[in-house]
């Protein structure tokens, strides 16, 4: 991969000296939707699937862009100075974005710089592209420019800049678990505190399978901002009786208590979700401790019926492609994960029982819905590396 990279990146730029080969990971999320932004707990993984850039610093203060998933737009040029959003700049708001973000930390990129991207997550899949440019992006200026930085510090400058520049009201998960995956574990992140600490996923006779519902989607929109703010205002509202900083802070019987101070019955529903999530979150990785992995399915189950029914974000093609899982001997359990409104369902399925999980599921699908569904079965890795 990384000598057909190279020889790419001559093919387009000319040439190949000083050119570096770096890959960042997509994510997907085990268990814990639409908590991170409310001061929850998640529990992502990092995937063996992700972005691979091409990078090489200019003498100039040129920005020369390239995608392999886009060749047909080109190479796309802009400048280091005075870098601002710009619709008709397409992808490349996301790179350039970090770039901005870098200067507005006090880390400033003086310099150019010839990027080539290939990315093998399914775009707009909601394994998280976007986040995986991000993080790439930020871990090629720390080598490329010697900024001394950590991984988590990363995550969270592609937090600022998906915010800020690309106007993306995102939470920190993505970006967290992508830059500070490990083989072999998920990350069991207080969104509120950002402590965390790796769980080992010991999935025995069993693997992770992701459905891509192929519905396309822009997170920005979507109605994530709007689910965002239903959240704030059920939290200002429960802030007048009780003296909680996030809805993250309360367990099920506070809020089954206090919930009567929301007074739209929407953002009860949102809240709902919200505080039983997080507490859903917390006992998943506790029987993930104790090795009941029946216990986690179940919990992923009724994530799922949380996000359909009280935050409101799966859609037909999810629901389907969940409920038709749920149908299948051998699914320990199986939910939405990401945003929303779109991308893939996330799966736990016996090893002798994948391949009736693609074919009933599929058929199901393409049946339902009128066009198919694509599946991966993943593996967890690490975090973003230099080739």
């Amino acid at each position: 991969m990384k000598e057909q990279l190279l020889q790419k990146f001559g093919e387009i730029f000319g040439d190949t000296e000083g050119a570096e080969v770096y890959f960042a990971p997509g994510r997907v999320n085990l268990i814990g939707e639409h908590t991170d932004y409310n001061g929850g707990h998640v529990f992502p993984c990092a995937l063996t699937i992700g972005t691979y850039g091409v990078a090489r610093k200019r003498k100039d203060k040129k920005l020369r862009f390239y995608s392999m998933n886009f060749d047909r737009l080109g190479v796309l040029e802009s400048s280091v100075e005075k870098i601002k959003p710009e619709k008709e700049a397409g992808w490349t708001n996301y790179p350039k974005g970090v770039i901005w973000a870098f200067g507005q930390k006090g880390y400033e990129v003086t310099e150019g710089m010839d990027l080539m991207l290939f990315g093998n997550i399914p775009n707009g899949s909601g394994l998280s592209s976007s986040a995986s440019v991000e993080v790439l992006t930020g871990f090629i200026l720390r080598d490329q420019y010697g900024f001394s930085i950590s991984n988590e510090e990363l995550a969270l400058i592609g937090q600022f800049s998906e915010n800020r520049f690309n106007g993306v009201n995102c939470g920190i998960m993505d970006q967290f678990a992508i830059a500070m995956g490990k083989k072999d574990n998920a990350i069991f992140l207080d969104t509120a505190a950002m402590e965390f600490e790796y769980a080992p996923i010991r999935l025995e006779g069993a693997k992770l399978v992701i459905a891509c519902s192929n519905k396309k989607r822009g997170l920005g929109d979507s109605k994530y901002n709007e689910r965002r703010s239903e959240c704030e205002t059920a939290l200002a509202q429960l802030q007048q009786v009780i003296g909680i900083e996030t809805l993250g802070d309360l367990n099920e019987e506070q809020f089954e208590l206090y919930k009567g101070a929301i007074k739209d019955e929407v953002c009860q529903k949102r809240a709902r979700h919200a505080v039983y999530e997080n507490r859903r979150t917390v006992r998943a990785v506790e029987a993930l401790k104790q090795n009941d992995i029946e216990a986690f399915g179940r919990l992923m189950n009724e994530s799922h019926i949380s996000l359909r029914d009280d935050y409101e974000v799966t859609g037909e093609e999810l629901d389907t492609l969940v409920e038709e899982a749920w149908k299948v001997d051998g699914v320990i359990g199986s939910r939405m994960t990401g945003a929303g409104f779109g991308g893939c369902t996330v799966s736990i399925v016996k090893d002798e029982a994948i391949d009736a999980f693609r074919e009933k599921v599929g058929q199901a699908y393409l049946k339902k819905i009128g066009y198919a569904a694509d599946f991966y079965a993943v593996q967890i890795g690490d975090g973003p590396v230099k080739l």
